[in-house]
């Protein structure tokens, strides 16, 4: 029998986290660094995932490298694998986390900026299908791999626009949705055209988290319509999902969504 530890355990292998350099993808990140991996994150600017890379190092004592990312660009994208691939020699596990909420401009549907929409897209279905062939390329040759997609309830569930609107908070737009439903059907092909090469894809779809930024009102309204009651909380609640998907403890699993939302989705 398996030792629990021994399956957790992500020594000797290398994880990039893109967006690793704040929130959920921070979350993660220190997850799979706690755990023994060598862990990449990613920021659009160079200088801010450095600067975490440098904290998280000196924290869980595991090497952390902080490198640049837009993930809208293809370029930027086969770079960030090359670049990884080049310096650690494989990639391991990747944790496609960049992406956008609400965006900017006005957010109600039959009002958005098609230019908006376009961008949404572009960075949070586009993006991580580019990530996906830039790192899968490198797990199909070595035969072995772990991509996690972060997906969002937003992709299985309608959202009720009057809790935003009552706590006065800019509601999310419809392309989210649209883009996050494209994160979770591209996780179930993806994992058939990769199982052959012993790469599983799998998904996670948190629901709502308080990082702060949020109203009282809004906060309240969400954790009353939650059957745990509580909205995520940071450092905390997808930690160990990201590391169960990424390690050896969940080998026989692939092109599943786990939701991770308290029951928000699900319990009505």
């Amino acid at each position: 029998m398996e030792n629990l530890h021994t399956l957790f355990d992500l020594t000797g292998k290398v994880a990039v986290v893109t967006g690793g350099y704040t929130g959920l993808g921070y979350d993660m990140a220190c997850a799979l660094s706690e755990y023994g991996a060598t862990v990449v994150i990613s920021s659009r600017s160079r200088e801010k995932a450095e600067n975490v890379a440098r904290s998280m190092s000196e924290t869980y004592h595991n090497r952390v490298i902080g490198l640049d990312l837009d993930q809208s660009n293809y370029d930027s994208c086969k770079t960030l694998a090359d670049s990884v691939h080049e310096e650690c020699k494989r990639i391991d596990i990747l944790i496609n986390n960049a992406g956008g909420g609400s965006g900017k401009g006005k957010c109600n549907f039959l009002e958005r900026n098609p230019e908006l929409m376009r961008s949404m897209i572009e960075t949070n279905l586009l993006g991580p299908l580019f990530c996906c062939q830039s790192f899968g390329r490198y797990m199909v040759d070595q035969n072995s791999g772990s991509i996690i997609n972060i997906a969002s309830i937003a992709g299985i569930t309608g959202r009720d626009r009057s809790m935003y609107h009552k706590a006065k908070k800019e509601e999310q737009p419809v392309e989210y949705a649209a883009s996050k439903g494209g994160i979770i059907g591209m996780t179930l092909d993806l994992a058939a055209y990769m199982a052959p090469f012993n790469v599983r894809v799998n998904a996670i779809s948190p629901g709502g988290f308080d990082k702060g930024e949020l109203t009282k009102a809004f906060v309240q309204a969400y954790s009353e319509r939650t059957p745990l009651g509580h909205m995520g909380v940071l450092n905390k609640e997808i930690m160990g999902t990201a590391l169960f998907l990424a390690s050896e403890a969940s080998s026989y699993i692939t092109g599943q969504n786990i939701v991770v939302d308290g029951g928000f989705s699900t319990c009505r």
